[in-house]
């Protein structure tokens, strides 16, 4: 998780510009989608969700994002087996609400990901302020692993998770990280949250900006394929 923030900020800008000539290596499924891109930063809104490819680390090779709708997409990424996160293509749903005036914050998921590379199919929650970054692991394949140390498991919203508590020098990271790999689901996020900020004080009532969900890649060599097949975010 290394730059964390950057990976919201640099999205955000979404030049239109590639990384280098790999990038044109990979493609979108021959399917037709009604959105694709390989551009590094190339996005688009879609039924509410904002899609990014999002190749971010250094070192990364090339990657295509394709989309149906904002809530079923996928990509084909080939990154080098090297260190550091490349990527993180995401679909992003804007919730902008304080923790104590949410009534509900919930998602389900399901995604079809590769037996190989190294990567996790994580939420990405952001305040506001990008003080905090909440990371909700739901598999994990390959060396990767959460910052911070570990506090211990505990159970919430629906999965019983490893707690890693750390920073990036940019902003705390709360990781939970799923004690067995999942690929479909539903997770009740408030309750966790609201567990962080009543049970254990690592925040206040802070806004909760944008609930990110996707495909945090570190090794995908010879070119690997990721799908959202379905994701709702709902909050009340």
């Amino acid at each position: 998780m290394a730059s964390a923030l950057r990976k919201v900020t640099m999205a955000a800008l979404a030049p239109a510009m590639a990384i280098g000539a790999t990038v044109g290596l990979a493609s979108a499924p021959a399917s037709a989608a009604v959105w694709s891109s390989c551009d590094q930063y190339g996005n688009t809104s879609l039924n509410g969700y904002t899609l990014y490819n999002n190749i971010w680390g250094s070192g990364a090779g090339s990657q295509c994002i394709w989309a149906n709708s904002g809530t079923n997409w996928g990509v084909n990424a080939n990154h080098p087996n090297t260190g550091g996160i490349k990527s993180y293509p995401n679909s992003k749903k804007v919730v902008n609400k304080s923790i104590t005036s949410l009534g509900s914050l919930s998602s389900n998921y399901n995604v079809t990901v590769p037996s190989s590379g190294a990567y996790n199919t994580s939420y990405d929650i952001w305040d506001t302020n990008h003080a905090y970054e909440i990371m909700l692991w739901v598999n994990k394949t390959g060396a990767v692993g959460p910052l911070g140390t570990s506090q211990g498991n505990v159970t919430l919203g629906g999965h019983t998770w490893t707690v890693y508590k750390g920073s990036n020098g940019s902003n705390a990271v709360f990781s939970f990280v799923r004690t067995s790999n999942s690929t479909s689901g539903s997770v009740n996020v408030l309750p966790i949250l609201k567990w962080i900020k009543d049970t254990k004080g690592w925040f206040g009532n802070v806004t909760i900006g944008d609930v990110q969900f996707g495909f945090e890649i570190t090794s995908s060599s010879g070119g690997l394929d990721f799908a959202t097949n379905n994701l709702t975010v709902s909050s009340s």
